[in-house]
């Protein structure tokens, strides 16, 4: 017995009308071949004109009267254009990730917005000279003094600038119109764009792969020639040379016809790394990022669109360029949270960046000198294809690296923030008149209690996470709830000295001017960057040695090359550390080795100060070795015994209303029914909590938490589905909102 199909249909792609879908009733010759995604040609308004659009949903019922739904003329078929995988993408996001298909549409389509576009418009004579010079004596015997002064101009040169003929001639648009009207002119138009690339003469020289590098480019090339498409990991120590690796494979990919996408994690790195690839690339790249205009991300849209760009650049919203021929999509820093969406849908780069290249027949490079454990256990498993970059470019050496222990600091009467360690390279560097960088490690700092004499943390006793300082004196798991009262005294040595730990980069700064007051100091945090162009003025002056010491957040670690830095100096290893989340021992072995690969990169020798209450930590210890595989090790081994990622997956569903109550029993009746999912379908998926989230009140929003654990993605995938359709259906979740989070990488 067969049914009725419906489709639902977008029949403009602009911001304004994603919002709104049109449901047509799909024929049965068409009902194999209407798919997401899939551009059709279909009837509309009243008089039934018909036009293109395309299918973003499917369903078996119909919204509106059976009678008043019109049905598909006919599904276009041939070679899928951008839209079409654009908009699949975009299903396979909402169903991976959570949200709605709106929400994931306006995530990946190049949509048009209302921004004007520039053009350069001229005007141009089309009438032979002898022709011109009878009228331009007629026009002189009856006066028309406008039609003159241009037709004077034109007899000069056959083409005239548009807006400044009619500016420096004072002619109005009627004698324009006369002399188009009477094929004397035309008038020709061409698009001008933006272009967020400051234009520089091209510097680049060949350069000589070292072995290791030239071994990755020539068997990345013949697989890419021989159509096998896969994903590969370089792993490869800070300054081994990455940048170098991804040129030249990139340059054959383009050579080959394709277009090629490059994502960086953060707006910081566009200063050097974009420079590097105009140099190589010239006009042919392009830049993406949030900080541009509307117009400027447009025009970028719109030349990627009509080939007139290879390869784009940019942070994750540059995974979404719309290319008709990719070939290569490269994410470096792989490792980098910034890859994670926090906004519906929380999508990762690296996940839709290998679904965006199974579906246009491209492969992805994935870079780090400290990948994701997520990327290296796929090596492991043979998912991933590894490759490894063992030495530095320029034959630098790797720097020597100081642990200083501040309980001995403590104890030695050192109250200051620079351990003697640290204060005595400093006054040595300055007076040779190198380059220092202090990097105060905040990345995820939560307020975690630790004490100074010791170095005991405050941890949850049921999820091994540290607890959270909290302003009515309590401490609590951002978890599953638990807290307890804030100790006065460290219950292991008995020290007073126990206290929330964190120190500013403002603070941090105003002490280097005090310590070392003929010293030049920048800093560099999200206060000194907000405006445009701040990172680019902060780090060229840094380059240009007008500072002597740079004080700055994670920003500061993250793919800079400076060559006079000889010393890092790390000032608090530990806020990472224990920042209240199951990856901190992760994210401060990435942060300490990026750190200390900043020092030493050129011909003089670097050194790193890592300072830490914790000396022995795992995540210290390897880092300061430079020994990844030994951090994987021992990381894999919590991640295994606590089920945590990539060793098992996480669901987080977040309930929010404007009214506590609610948003405490919704939390509830989700939990419950969630429970009743897990016991009739036998899953074994464990589930944590409900509790307040991290931050339980944000703009006047409750916000109420469950984790899920379970192995297999897909279990928690069907969990999802679940969930939505309990709570949009169920009818008791009015003033109240569900969102999902898969492998949470942020604090909630």
């Amino acid at each position: 017995m067969s049914y009725q199909r419906y489709a639902d249909i977008i029949i403009d792609i602009s911001h304004e009308n994603l919002d709104k879908t049109y449901q047509y009733a799909i024929p049965e010759e068409y009902l194999s071949t209407a798919v997401i995604g899939a551009p059709v040609i279909v009837p509309f308004g009243l008089g039934n004109r018909t036009i293109n659009g395309y299918i973003v949903g499917l369903s078996n019922e119909p919204k509106i009267s059976v009678e008043k739904i019109k049905s598909i003329s006919s599904v276009l078929e041939g070679a899928p254009v951008i839209e079409s995988h654009l908009i699949y993408l975009a299903y396979w996001m909402k169903e991976h990730f959570g949200g709605t298909m709106n929400d994931a549409l306006k995530t990946v389509m190049p949509v048009k917005r209302a921004v004007k576009i520039k053009e350069k418009r001229s005007i141009v004579l089309i009438k032979p000279i002898d022709e011109v010079e009878l009228i331009y004596e007629e026009q002189k015997r009856k006066n028309n003094a406008a039609r003159v002064r241009i037709l004077q101009a034109l007899l000069k040169t056959d083409r005239l600038d548009y807006d400044n003929t009619l500016r420096d001639f004072n002619i109005s648009r009627p004698t324009i119109t006369w002399l188009i009207e009477n094929d004397i002119i035309k008038v020709e138009s061409k698009q001008l764009y933006r272009n967020p690339i400051d234009k520089q003469d091209s510097k680049f020289n060949n350069i000589s792969l070292y072995d290791e590098q030239q071994r990755i480019v020539d068997t990345v090339i013949k697989e890419y020639n021989e159509g096998k498409r896969n994903t590969y990991l370089i792993h490869g120590i800070t300054g081994s040379g990455k940048t170098e690796v991804y040129m030249e494979i990139i340059s054959e990919v383009v050579a080959s016809g394709k277009q090629v996408i490059v994502l960086i994690p953060e707006i910081a790195l566009t200063y050097q790394t974009v420079n590097r690839f105009y140099d190589r690339f010239g006009e042919r790249i392009s830049i993406l990022n949030s900080r541009m205009s509307d117009g400027e991300r447009y025009d970028q849209s719109l030349r990627a669109k009509r080939g007139e760009v290879d390869i784009m650049i940019g942070p994750r919203s540059a995974l979404f360029t719309p290319f008709k021929n990719l070939g290569l999509i490269i994410i470096d820093e792989e490792h980098e949270g910034s890859y994670k969406s926090e906004t519906t849908p929380k999508y990762h780069a690296v996940e839709v960046a290998r679904k965006r290249a199974q579906l246009t027949g491209a492969f992805v490079i994935l870079g780090s000198a400290t990948p994701s454990l997520e990327s290296y256990s796929r090596c492991a498993s043979g998912e991933y294809k590894l490759f490894k970059l063992t030495k530095r470019a320029k034959e630098a050496s790797p720097p020597k690296v100081w642990i200083v222990d501040l309980k001995e600091e403590l104890k030695q009467k050192n109250r200051s923030i620079f351990s003697r360690r640290l204060k005595e390279l400093m006054d040595e560097k300055l007076r040779r008149r190198e380059q220092i960088m202090l990097f105060i490690n905040r990345r995820g700092y939560s307020g975690f209690v630790s004490c100074r004499s010791c170095g005991h943390v405050m941890k949850c006793t049921h999820c091994d996470i540290s607890l959270t300082s909290h302003t009515n004196g309590r401490l609590i798991c951002h978890y599953c709830g638990y807290e307890e009262a804030m100790p006065n005294l460290c219950p292991v040595c008995g020290s007073k000295y126990i206290a929330a730990f964190g120190t500013g980069t403002q603070k941090v700064e105003d002490l280097v001017k005090r310590e070392f007051p003929n010293a030049r100091v920048l800093r560099m945090d999200a206060d000194t960057t907000k405006n445009k162009g701040g990172h680019h003025r902060i780090l060229s002056a840094f380059a240009n040695h007008k500072a002597d010491i740079l004080v700055g957040t994670q920003m500061i670690v993250k793919g800079h090359d400076f060559p006079l830095v000889s010393l890092v100096g790390i000032i608090a290893a530990d806020l990472s550390l224990y920042a209240g989340d199951y990856r901190s021992g992760e994210i401060t072995f990435q942060l300490l080795s990026q750190a200390a690969g900043r020092a030493g990169r050129d011909a003089i020798p670097g050194e790193v100060v890592i300072q830490t209450y914790h000396p022995e930590h795992y995540s210290i210890i390897t880092a300061a070795e430079g020994n990844y595989e030994e951090f994987y090790e021992q990381e894999m081994l919590y991640r295994r015994l606590m089920q945590y990622p990539p060793a098992a997956h996480i669901l987080l569903v977040l309930v929010t209303s404007k009214e506590e109550d609610k948003a405490e029993k919704s939390i509830k009746h989700v939990c419950d029914a969630l429970k009743e999912y897990i016991t009739a379908n036998r899953i074994s998926s464990r589930i944590i909590g409900p509790a307040p989230a991290g931050i339980a009140k944000a703009k006047d929003i409750y916000r109420r938490v469950i984790y899920i654990k379970d192995e297999e993605y897909e279990v928690l995938i069907g969990i999802k589905n679940y969930l939505e359709g309990y709570f949009n259906y169920s009818g008791q979740f009015t003033g109240c909102n569900l969102q999902f989070d898969f492998d949470p990488m942020s604090s909630y």
